[in-house]
Parts: C-alpha cells; sequence; structure tokens
C-alpha cells in the first residue's frame, strides 16, 4: 500500500525529480492522515537536500505528530507535522495568531491557519534561539511541516522525557534557569511563550529544553501580558510542588513589566 501511494504521487510530479525522490528513500512510514499537500511538502524537503529519510511516530497530539527523521549526514532530526483535518485547530489557536503584528493577514480557511502556525512556530524558535533561550534548532518548514534538531534521551530515536516525567535532579537550579528563559525571551526577544509548563520542557540528561512554540506571541500582542502572567505562574507552581522556594510568582511577573516598560518609555 506505501509503495502504490508513493508511485502514484511520483506519476503527478516532473520527470527531473522523480529518480531524487526514489532514490532517496524517503519513507519508512507513510500514514494515511497525509494528505497530498503535505506528501509534497515532505518531497519538496527531502529535494532540498533537508531530510534523507523519514522513520517512525515519536510523539503524537490532536494536531500534531513528531516523526523520527534523518538528514543526509545522518544527523537525527524531529519532524512535526500539523494535521489540517480538525476543526478544534481554529477554535484553539486563532486567538494566538490575531493580533501579532507579523500576522497580520491570515486566511480562514484551516490549511492556511496551520501553514501560518507552522511558520510562526519555526520564527519563535529561531527568536528564542537568538536570545539564549534552550529550544530544538529550527531547520525547515514547509506547509505543515516543520523540520528541527531532535532532543534525545541520549539514545538515538527515543526522544527526552518531559519534566513532569523526569523532574530535575537539582530544582533550585532548573527554577532558576526556566526563570532566566522567561526573562531573556521577553524582555530581549519581545515574545511570550504562553503555553509554557512542565508539558513542554524537555529534560535531555540534564539540560532543560523548552518546546512546543506555536503558541508564543510577540510582546506587542494585546494579551502578552495575560500570557505572561500566567506561564509565571504555572512555573512557579510546578517548582513549589519539587520543594522549591519560589517566591511570589506576581512580584517576578511585575518586575518584568516594569522593567520592559522602562525601555519603551
Amino acid at each position: 500500500m506505501e509503495r502504490d501511494l508513493e508511485e502514484r504521487l511520483l506519476k503527478r510530479l516532473p520527470k527531473s525529480r522523480r529518480k531524487r525522490i526514489k532514490d532517496s528513500r524517503l519513507f519508512e512510514v507513510v500514514e494515511e492522515v497525509f494528505d497530498y499537500p503535505t506528501l509534497m511538502a515532505l518531497y519538496d524537503l527531502i529535494n532540498k537536500g533537508i531530510i534523507r529519510v523519514m522513520r517512525g511516530v515519536v510523539a503524537s497530539g490532536k494536531e500534531a505528530r513528531i516523526y523520527w527523521a534523518e538528514d543526509p549526514s545522518g544527523r537525527d532530526l524531529a519532524v512535526k507535522i500539523f494535521l489540517v483535518t480538525t476543526a478544534e485547530f481554529r477554535k484553539s489557536r486563532l486567538k494566538y495568531i490575531e493580533g501579532d503584528p507579523r500576522f497580520k493577514r491570515v486566511g480562514r480557511k484551516i490549511r492556511d491557519l496551520v501553514r501560518t502556525w507552522c511558520s510562526k512556530e519555526f520564527r519563535n524558535l529561531k527568536r528564542a534561539r537568538e536570545v539564549g533561550v534552550r529550544v530544538p534548532e529550527p531547520i525547515a518548514f514547509k506547509e505543515n511541516v516543520l523540520v528541527m534538531e531532535f532532543i534525545d534521551a541520549g539514545e538515538r530515536g527515543v526522544p527526552a522525557p518531559l519534566i513532569k516525567d523526569a523532574p530535575p535532579e537539582d530544582p533550585e537550579t532548573a527554577f532558576k534557569v526556566i526563570k532566566s528563559y522567561i526573562a531573556a525571551l521577553f524582555l530581549r526577544g519581545d515574545l511570550v511563550h504562553a503555553d509554557l509548563s512542565e508539558y513542554n520542557i524537555m529534560n535531555s540528561n540534564g539540560e532543560l529544553v523548552i518546546i512546543d512554540w506555536g503558541s508564543a506571541v510577540h510582546g506587542s500582542h494585546p494579551h502578552a501580558y495575560e500570557f505572561l502572567e500566567r506561564d509565571v505562574r504555572t512555573i512557579f507552581r510546578y517548582f513549589e510542588r519539587l520543594e522549591v522556594d519560589v517566591g511570589d510568582a506576581y512580584e517576578f511577573f511585575k518586575r518584568l513589566v516594569e522593567e520592559k516598560e522602562s525601555t519603551l518609555g
């Protein structure tokens, strides 16, 4: 079935592209949820030398699936494919797009929204890295396909656990690190993650890596301060459960806002 699907798709491509795709062994797994535009996006990424082979699913949710893949040099990649068949996407995610000055013209079709979300996560990852926040390195995106660094658990193809399942060995130091990331992101990166919790921070052999950046909003977003306070309170609650003396979440949030506004004049 997989080979039949691949052959049908190849027939719709220019002859100049067919051999490169067939020689690449792009797919070990092709799923029925992948529609034609998604497969074409993957083929484009292989033609550009970004992906060599797609392997199995390592994480799955309502809105996206994460695949273990490899680039031509054998480096492990995480390929995040946003699903375009869920109506829930529009309901749950539109509020993080509307009001962001970087995305003023967004179509209302679900594919348009998903494409914007994918590009938004890529841009947010780049910006976070620029200001020193540890995130997966963004490599490329096309349509609803995002290619990133694979954050492993010390074994190829095995993703690092989330801190909800593998709490940091030194919670106090970890708390300081995450606070510094929140501050750097807001004060220097002009971004708010907007969905920060123990469910999207990985523990890669002691290194904390923040993931899931699609929700992150620009500092001028009308709900940026609301999202920032929510992120701060959520992180403070988590580390308080680990018996860290976290202090007052609101005071930390207020200091960030005051420092930010002082730089704006």
